[in-house]
């Protein structure tokens, strides 16, 4: 039964990345506000139902790749070996991700992403609704395995202080891609920014959540 469980999980994952992808092409290729839900489900090859099962609104299409990494650094940290830190987890996978960014055809979604959000009062609204989940769920999993109350403040406070350096991070990028930075250059800037910025942290946080 668990192997049949952990396929139809695998086979809804892979589904909702299908969507997110075509999604992500076709704003890209033309625009958020010109691209229909419809349009999406048929470059997915999926029934506009699906679509919206996976994803109950346009806007959370647009950030499924957002939710994506969200949901990666939260398993890092959760999934993380013994001696290594709740904050060293979350830090690597994001200097991780740097390498992401070498590519000319990444920055520019980015930026055309980027403007699309600074025009869109719906899609900032949205944006900070995710970012506010994600901190709640990794508070959440700081303070069950450190054995505390779920509305303790000291994990509440460790998880703001590492996803306020990831959003940092992404406001640092859009910004730069907005005036034409891009490649290999973008990716460096990103990662020195991010070792600069946990570099404040590790002080406090080095050695939160340890994993023994």
């Amino acid at each position: 039964m668990s192997i049949e469980l952990g396929l139809r999980e695998r086979k809804k994952q892979q589904t909702r990345r299908l969507i997110a992808d075509a999604a992500h092409r076709l704003f890209t290729e033309r625009s958020f506000d010109a691209v229909t839900v419809s349009e999406v489900a048929r470059a997915a090859d999926v029934s506009e139902v699906t679509v919206f099962n996976y994803f109950p609104t346009k806007e959370d299409l647009f950030y499924g790749g957002m939710q994506f990494f969200e949901e990666q650094l939260l398993r890092a940290v959760d999934d993380r070996l013994p001696g290594e830190s709740a904050l060293g987890a979350f830090r690597r996978l994001l200097l991780d991700s740097a390498r992401n960014l070498a590519g000319v055809e990444r920055a520019a979604f980015i930026a055309s992403a980027a403007k699309t959000i600074q025009s869109s009062p719906a899609l900032q609204a949205r944006e900070q609704e995710i970012v506010s989940r994600y901190t709640r769920d990794l508070a959440a999993m700081l303070a069950v395995e450190m054995g505390v109350r779920p509305d303790d403040a000291e994990p509440a406070g460790v998880a703001a202080a590492l996803m306020g350096v990831h959003r940092a991070v992404v406001a640092f990028i859009r910004a730069e891609v907005l005036t034409g930075r891009r490649g290999p250059s973008l990716a460096r800037a990103m990662r020195a920014q991010a070792v600069r910025a946990f570099a404040r942290l590790e002080a406090g946080l080095g050695d939160y959540a340890t994993r023994r």
